[in-house]
């Protein structure tokens, strides 16, 4: 049986990892949105790209999960996108009902899928995910922290004038305003950025990390799609290809950096499993600090949801 990935919501977001997926050759991709036309529209794109790029796999597109049975993961990206001047919490209430619905109909079809969530706000809506599906907490993961070191890698390599693949970066906590960057762990070539950066710049692209989501929205008045569609594939491409790559992720503690029954973002090894382990490192009094004020926002949202 082929390997297949199933898409919800095809959207900017949806429809980038849709195109990285199939431009990898990683799966077939079922694309499913309840837009009519669309899903049908975009997947015919990318299948008449295929020639150009030289890609084999298999894109379908529909208004229903039919076709999307034993899907090997399942990316949901569904929900409304930010606006200018909302928060990532302002989507909570029509986004965990969005998610919630989801997560069912793909829950019954494939039972084994891993599950990646995109949706906003994301630590939360990992956790409606977890609760409707009733997956294990290695197969319900989600796409924060990628993107999040993504952005903070792209600053430093701007600051420094050097190539992006030598820029290495660290970003913990709930994927917000709140959200963990670790300079101390964030390096170029193997040097940490603290030696080769001013503070007062290491500030800056801390902060600009923090709010590089709100930076786009207020420039385009839509939410990013392009790098995070990106950082998904690559989680996408560790599960499937079994690469037990380290990649910061979303994922349901359960003692680990002392928290319990909470989505945080932290360092994970990804594989054919899904989270394969969370890696814990050791922090200083102000990071934990910073930390624990993070996942204090997560708990403030997840507590307010409604899904049992």
């Amino acid at each position: 049986m082929k390997t297949k990935v199933t898409v919800v919501g095809a959207g900017n977001v949806g429809a980038t990892v849709a195109q990285g997926i199939a431009l990898k050759e990683l799966a077939d991709v079922v694309l499913v949105d309840i837009v009519e036309g669309v899903p049908q529209g975009k997947s015919l794109d990318m299948m008449e790209t295929a020639p150009v790029e030289k890609y084999d796999s298999i894109l379908r597109g529909t208004n229903t999960y039919d076709g999307t049975e034993d899907s090997d993961v399942v990316v949901i990206t569904a929900g409304l996108p930010r606006k200018p001047g909302m928060s990532r919490d302002d989507l909570l209430w029509k986004n965990e009902e969005i998610v919630g619905g989801v997560t069912a109909e793909v829950a019954k079809r494939s039972p084994n899928a891993i599950i990646i969530v995109v949706s906003n706000p994301l630590d939360a809506m990992c956790e409606v995910a977890r609760r409707v599906s009733k997956f294990p907490r290695e197969r319900v993961l989600g796409m924060a922290g990628v993107l999040d070191s993504a952005r903070m890698r792209a600053f430093i390599a701007m600051e420094l004038n050097v190539s992006v693949e030598n820029t290495h970066a660290f970003v913990l906590g709930g994927h917000g305003d709140t959200m963990v960057p670790l300079p101390r762990y964030s390096t170029v070539a193997g040097i940490p950025i603290t030696e080769l950066i001013a503070k007062e710049r290491i500030d800056a692209i801390v902060d600009r990390t923090r709010n590089g989501g709100a930076e786009i929205v207020n420039l385009l008045k839509t939410s990013a799609w392009y790098a995070p569609g990106a950082s998904t594939v690559e989680m996408v491409e560790a599960i499937l290809k079994d690469k037990r790559k380290i990649l910061p992720c979303a994922a349901f503690l359960q003692g680990e950096y002392g928290y319990n029954d909470l989505f945080v973002g932290v360092p994970v090894k990804l594989g054919r499993n899904g989270m394969e382990q969370i890696i814990e490192i050791k922090l200083e009094d102000d990071e934990a600090a910073a930390l624990r004020k993070s996942a204090d926002a997560v708990k403030e949202l997840v507590d307010k949801l409604k899904t049992p």
